[in-house]
């Protein structure tokens, strides 16, 4: 069974499940991240990091720990943290118009991409069938109302805010004495400003910052910055700059962290495509 294939499968049986469950809209929900909700209730993620948890190296225990996840998506990670025995404080935007956007692009622009990176061309189109939402119909699909859904399903305390990684300050998130851990992955490369965001972050960091992201190809030193844009106005996939890792490393220590290092790689399958991926993984320690 090819990689498409088996994912509808699992949609199908997730849906199903959900339905026997008396569990609404579950079949109108985009799902970023697999989550075991219990019960044989198991969401059909475009990313299934649950055999691939230890390769980000975080720590099994995080008891007592205040614990910031950016771009928080369905919850994953958060979830994660808070199974780990942290407090969570899980960032989303706050609507799909605050996604970045190259100057010249319009939301609607950012909604065809967003559905296109689901759901992309080359997939059998009568069975992948694209919603075609308009904007706060696709922003409750794919982000809002998968949170809540496995939040609720969980029993979980994890505490939501709205705000772009830009905007992020401690009287916004509600920690006023900053946060032990904050986790930052596959985020920066959908910024157009990425300094501004690690500067955000860093400020509010008071102890260990775990970034994840893609590495551009070729050399990673001297410190440099790849812009992947491209030249046609209306066309890139909501990402513009790919820093090498010696940038990485030189923007953090800059940003007052007294250690960058590579704590390795997380790799996998995206789904429904079947494209394999592979991600750095960086711990920055104040």
């Amino acid at each position: 069974m090819s990689i498409p294939d088996q994912f509808l499968e699992r949609a199908n049986e997730f849906v199903a499940r959900a339905k026997a469950l008396g569990l609404a809209d579950a079949d109108r929900y985009y799902w970023y991240h697999t989550v075991d909700l219990g019960d044989g209730l198991v969401t059909p993620g475009m990313y299934d990091y649950r055999e691939t948890i230890s390769q980000f190296g975080f720590p099994e225990d995080m008891t007592g720990l205040t614990v910031l996840d950016v771009g928080s998506a369905t919850g994953f990670f958060a979830f994660e943290f808070e199974r780990r025995g942290a407090r969570v404080i899980s960032v989303e935007l706050p609507s799909l118009r605050d996604l970045d956007r190259f100057p010249g692009q319009n939301v609607e622009d950012s909604l065809r991409k967003i559905e296109g990176m689901i759901f992309p061309d080359s997939l059998d189109q009568e069975k992948f069938v694209r919603q075609g939402h308009g904007e706060r119909d696709l922003y409750w699909y794919l982000l809002e109302g998968p949170f809540r859904f496995c939040r609720e399903r969980l029993q979980s305390r994890v505490e939501r805010c709205y705000s772009t990684v830009y905007d992020l300050t401690v009287e916004r998130t509600g920690v006023r004495e900053g946060f032990d851990f904050v986790f930052f992955g596959d985020v920066m490369i959908h910024t157009l400003y990425p300094l501004k965001a690690l500067a955000a972050l860093a400020a509010l960091c008071t102890g260990t910052l775990v970034f994840a992201g893609v590495l551009p190809e070729g050399p990673q030193e001297p410190p440099a910055m790849m812009y992947i844009g491209g030249s046609d106005a209306a066309d890139d996939e909501v990402a513009w700059w790919h820093p090498n890792l010696s940038c990485l490393m030189q923007m953090l220590k800059k940003l007052g962290f007294a250690s960058v290092e590579q704590v390795g790689f997380h790799t996998g399958l995206l789904y429904p495509s079947g494209y394999r991926f592979e991600r750095v993984v960086l711990r920055a320690q104040k």
